[in-house]
C-alpha cells in the first residue's frame, strides 16, 4: 500500500517509532494489520487478520468501555464474514459485508492520508516564504476570455453527474448500513446447543449446512457454529464425512461410554 509517510524532524512520527499498541480505532488497527503483512486492502486475508485483531485485543484488556465496544463490534463483523467463508456460504449479505469493510478502509486510509499532508502544511509554508526569494519568476499576464455558450439541460445533468462522481459520497453511511451490527438480538451459545440436539433427535441425522437454515441474523449463524463445535468437543455430536458433504448425529451417552471404554 502506498501512503505517504513524511519524514519530517517534530511533525510526524512514523509508525515504527510510535507506540504499536495506540490506535485510533479498529479501522486504524486493520490498516496496521494489512501493513504489517504487506497485504492490499483489496487482497485481505480475514482469517489472518482476524486472529492478529484478537490476539491485540487479547492484550490490551485495559480499554475503556467505549474504546472497546468499537473493537468489538469490528471483530463481530470480522467474525461473521470469516463464518461465512468457512461454511462456503457466498450469499448478497457476506459480499455488502466485505465491500463495506474494504471501502470503510479505503476511506479512512486516504483520511489518514490527507491529515500527514495537512500535518506537514505549515512547516512547508515557512520553507516556502524563505526560499521563495532565492528563485522568482515573473508571473506571466493571463490573456483576458471570455466564456459564452449555451448548454443544454442534458449537457448539465451530464456536468452535474461527472462532478459528483469525482467527489464520491461525503455525507455519513445511512443507517441501513449498521443494521446486524448495532442492537442485534443475542443468541447465547448454550441455548443453540440445546436447540440443535432437539433437532438431531427429532430428524435424526442432518446435512450441516440444514442447521443454518432460518438463521435470521449473523449473530445467529455464529452462535449456532459455536454451538456445533462445543457440542463436538463434549462428544455429544458427530460430525462425518468432507466439508462439501457433512452430516452431523447426535451420539447417546451409552454409545460415548463404549468408546472411552475401548
Amino acid at each position: 500500500m502506498d501512503s505517504p509517510i513524511y519524514h519530517l524532524e517534530k511533525v510526524v512520527r512514523v509508525r515504527a517509532e510510535a507506540d504499536l499498541e495506540d490506535f485510533n480505532g479498529p479501522l486504524d488497527l486493520i490498516l496496521h494489520l494489512l501493513s504489517k503483512n504487506k497485504m492490499e486492502i483489496k487482497d485481505i486475508q480475514i482469517s489472518l487478520i482476524l486472529d492478529q485483531y484478537l490476539a491485540w485485543m487479547a492484550r490490551r484488556r485495559e480499554l475503556d468501555l467505549d474504546v472497546a465496544s468499537e473493537f468489538v463490534t469490528m471483530a463481530s463483523q470480522l467474525m461473521f464474514i470469516k463464518t461465512r467463508m468457512l461454511l462456503s456460504i457466498k450469499d448478497e449479505e457476506a459480499l455488502s459485508e466485505m465491500e463495506q469493510l474494504i471501502a470503510s478502509l479505503e476511506e479512512h486510509q486516504r483520511s489518514e492520508s490527507r491529515s500527514r499532508v495537512r500535518a506537514v502544511l505549515p512547516l512547508l509554508e515557512r520553507r516556502y516564504a524563505v526560499g521563495r526569494d532565492f528563485l522568482v519568476k515573473t508571473p506571466e499576464p493571463l490573456p483576458a476570455r471570455s466564456y459564452e455558450y449555451e448548454h443544454t439541460a442534458e449537457e448539465l445533468r451530464r456536468a452535474v453527474l461527472e462532478v459528483l462522481s469525482r467527489t464520491g459520497r461525503k455525507l455519513p453511511p445511512p443507517m441501513a448500513a449498521f443494521e446486524g451490527i448495532v442492537g442485534r438480538e443475542p443468541y447465547p451459545v448454550a441455548d443453540k446447543a440445546a436447540e440443535v440436539l432437539q433437532r438431531l433427535l427429532r430428524f435424526g441425522v442432518m446435512g450441516f449446512r440444514s442447521l443454518f437454515r432460518g438463521s435470521r441474523s449473523r449473530s445467529e449463524i455464529v452462535a449456532t457454529f459455536l454451538a456445533v463445535l462445543e457440542l463436538c468437543k463434549d462428544r455429544r455430536v458427530r460430525l462425518t464425512g468432507n466439508e462439501r458433504d457433512c452430516t452431523v448425529t447426535a451420539v447417546s451417552e451409552g454409545a460415548d461410554q463404549s468408546e472411552e471404554a475401548g
